[in-house]
């Protein structure tokens, strides 16, 4: 007998656990000839901005051990071409959209809601916290509680649907970022964004990416994502979508046992472009294997 997959996320239904996670699935298209996007449970858009950008100058995206460093640097159309060329395909779909935004400052985060709530297709925003806060001298606004916490209750206060927060492991407690996001009315959190890495070419003596600095992700942040997600299940009452190095359907089910209600396949579908619907099927197996009827049941389950 098949399991039931179906879960719910801040009053989203989707038909199975699985999304993909902002930033390296594109919008969906760019995928579309390697997976039937209509199996997903629902779709992570990479991130939008309230005005276009082109990101940081290259390189900007590197390989290491078990993992990549990326610093794109959030290149998008801005939310106008979002909403006029991009939203009316993703209607379509069938399946729950949920929308990545950011800003260098709180006003950016609210006009960004404000625009996008009349849009139709959009299930929930994402809010992308790990954004340098530019009235503060740069400082993330994910790093300091009460930063993160202003942000959500300002895109709360101009998006009627659920807001997701996207929290960032760049801290040390990463629980009082998520109690405070919780407090701010944030009906769902995802985590984790990348770590903060760095290469050098041995060979310039240079740093390999222009912008320094970059995003780790890969099965490298595996731990570190598990981790965060077991310390904010116990801490808030609010839905988990779990990330960071998810390459298998045992990798998700482990999301699953530390609390994380939904799962997103990231940097794996860079390496494989089918791998987000391959990580699915292999849960799917797994539970059959296991003899579960319903994978809810096993949400959080490794804490009891």
């Amino acid at each position: 007998m098949k399991p039931d997959l179906a879960v719910e996320i801040a009053g989203i239904r989707m038909q199975n656990p699985v999304t993909t996670a902002s930033g390296t699935f594109g919008y969906g298209f760019e995928y579309a000839k390697y997976v039937d996007l209509s199996r997903l449970g629902a779709l992570t858009v990479k991130t939008i901005t309230f005005d276009p950008r082109d990101g940081n100058p290259p390189p900007r995206i590197a390989e290491t051990p078990s993992g990549m460093l990326n610093a794109v640097g959030l290149e998008n159309p801005g939310v106008d071409r979002f909403i006029t060329d991009v939203l009316p395909g993703l209607e379509e779909l069938g399946i729950p959209v949920v929308v990545s935004i950011a800003g260098n400052t709180v006003e950016e985060y609210a006009a960004l809601a404000e625009r996008l709530d009349p849009a139709g297709g959009i299930s929930a925003v994402e809010v992308n916290i790990s954004c340098p806060n530019v009235k503060a001298g740069g400082i993330a606004f994910g790093t300091v509680p009460e930063m993160a916490a202003e942000v959500v209750k300002a895109v709360k206060a101009g998006f009627s649907r659920p807001v997701i927060a996207k929290l960032t492991p760049n801290v040390t407690d990463i629980r009082s970022i998520a109690l405070a996001v919780a407090g701010a009315g944030a009906d769902a959190i995802s985590l984790i964004n990348t770590l903060l890495g760095m290469s050098i070419d041995w060979r310039s003596r240079k740093p390999l990416l222009a912008n320094v600095f970059g995003g780790l992700s890969g099965p490298a942040v595996k731990p570190v994502a598990l981790r965060c997600v077991w310390q904010v299940f116990e801490a808030v009452s609010l839905p988990i979508i779990g990330m960071g190095g998810i390459s298998s359907g045992a990798d998700a089910l482990e999301f699953i046992l530390a609390g994380a209600r939904a799962i997103a396949v990231g940097t794996a579908n860079i390496v494989n472009p089918t791998a987000v619907t391959g990580v699915l099927d292999e849960l799917e197996a797994l539970l059959v294997q296991q003899g579960v009827r319903n994978v809810n049941e096993l949400v959080g389950a490794a804490h009891r």
